[in-house]
Formats: structure tokens, C-alpha cells, sequence
């Protein structure tokens, strides 16, 4: 399987404090099946990474994974917040591409509120000829409340990355029947850890399992990330039958 999304880089925003945590976390992505991470540190206010820095800790982290015999491969990223894409330069914002590829970049959908200009933001980064992928938007309070308002932004060319917490359950109750609508509505594309800390799995495994397995799951965690990371063609969604709907709590439509 392939993460796009973690927090490994030790020291720089709320994920990984020490090398050592950074090495638990590479060993229980590994252990759940995952062969290689996107390091994604938080790029906003409060964590204002730099290109510099993360790609300076990217290779001090491959360095420690092959020191400690940790078979994972490792690429760059970033968790970049809308409010900050406005201080970043045009190079700037590339090396921080999703997994080294500068034609995708990953966006942190908020948690509260809803991004003013996200559609256009989309549309304007597609001209660019960039990719945004929308990370957990099914952790947002407005996406639980009615999660086909995320639909305008896809319909302009951007990708939704659901958290594998959210799948299983572990991330709360309206986070998984946000995250069952965007998969029944073919809103959702790729699925990720968002690891912060070690002793917790990368989840993708669980959340596969959670779909059911079959080739959708294989799609999420494998086939559309690996296709980012190697810049290649998304390939087509398969089918999916879905699991049985419940009584959700907020509008379809």
C-alpha cells in the first residue's frame, strides 16, 4: 500500500518528536502493509515549514530508516493550509509537490468553517498545471453536516484524500458516515494515515478491510497513490457495491 499523508519528520509541526518516534511510525506503516510515505509536515501558521527544512529531514529520515534496517521508501510533501498558499512562491509550493511529483500538492480542508475561494483556488492551481488533493475533508464539521458540498470542488479538477480513522470507525461516528457518502458518491480517490505518533497503525489495512477489501479498496490505498507518486495516469474507479446504508444524520444533497 502507499501513504500520502503522515507526519514523520521529527521535530517540525505535531507529529514525530524524535527520530525515534519517526522510526516507530515507518515501522507500523510497514507493518500494516505500507511500502512507501509521503512526508507531509504541516505548512501554516503555526507550523511554517520551509522547503529547506523538510527536504533537510526527509534525507536525515531515509538515512535513520536505512541505518535501521526499516524497508520503507520515503518521498517528500507537504500538508499546506489555504490561508498560507498565498506567502509561497511558485517553486516553492512544487517542492512541497505530494510525494516528490510537482503536479499534485496536498491541501488541509479545515475543521471547522468552510475554505472561502476553494473552487477557484482548484481551478486556478489546474491551470498551473497542479492537482490539488483535499486532505480529510470528512473530518470537517460543514462536510458532516452536508458532504456533497464538496462536489463543486472535485467537479474543478480536485482529488479527495479520506483519513483511514475515518473508515473504521476510530475517528468518530460522523466522520465515517461523511466518509461512506464521498465513497458512495465516487467523491472520495485516495486513502491515508495521517500519522502523528507512533504506536498506532497506519490504518490502512483496517480501513481496507472496512471496505470490504476487494479492487475499491485496492484503489484507494494502492492504485491512485501509487499513480501520484510515480506520476503516472490515474487509473478508472472500479465498482462498488457499498455497505449497507444507515440512518445518517445530515443531507445528501
Amino acid at each position: 500500500m502507499v501513504d500520502l499523508h503522515s507526519h514523520i519528520l521529527a521535530g517540525v509541526d505535531d507529529g514525530a518528536r524524535t527520530i525515534d518516534e519517526s522510526l516507530a511510525i515507518a515501522r507500523a506503516a510497514v507493518d500494516s502493509g505500507v511500502e512507501l510515505m509521503a512526508a507531509t509536515p504541516h505548512v501554516r501558521d503555526d507550523f511554517p515549514t520551509t522547503p529547506e527544512t523538510m527536504e533537510r529531514l526527509v534525507q536525515e529520515t531515509r538515512t535513520a530508516l536505512r541505518a535501521a534496517g526499516i524497508e520503507l521508501e520515503l518521498r517528500s510533501g507537504g500538508e499546506i493550509s489555504l490561508g498560507f498558499l498565498a506567502r509561497l512562491e511558485p517553486d516553492e509550493l512544487r517542492r512541497f509537490g505530494l510525494a516528490g511529483n510537482p503536479r499534485y500538492v496536498l491541501f488541509e480542508f479545515p475543521y471547522e468553517g468552510w475554505p472561502l475561494g476553494l473552487e477557484t483556488v482548484v481551478a486556478s492551481m489546474r491551470e498551473e498545471g497542479i492537482t490539488v488533493v483535499l486532505a480529510h475533508p470528512e473530518r470537517s464539521e460543514s462536510v458532516q453536516v452536508s458532504p456533497l458540498q464538496i462536489l463543486p470542488a472535485v467537479a474543478e479538477g480536485a482529488l479527495v484524500q479520506l483519513t483511514a480513522s475515518s473508515l473504521t470507525g476510530a475517528g468518530g461516528r460522523r466522520a465515517r458516515q461523511a466518509a461512506d457518502v464521498l465513497i458512495e458518491r465516487e467523491l472520495a480517490h485516495l486513502v491515508a494515515g495521517d500519522l502523528h505518533a507512533p504506536g498506532a497503525r497506519s490504518g490502512l489495512d483496517a480501513a481496507a478491510e472496512a471496505l470490504g477489501g476487494g479492487a475499491l479498496a485496492h484503489w484507494l490505498t494502492h492504485d491512485v497513490p501509487f499513480a501520484i507518486a510515480y506520476d503516472e495516469p490515474l487509473p478508472p474507479r472500479p465498482p462498488h457495491r457499498g455497505r449497507r446504508r444507515r440512518r445518517l444524520g445530515f443531507r445528501r444533497d
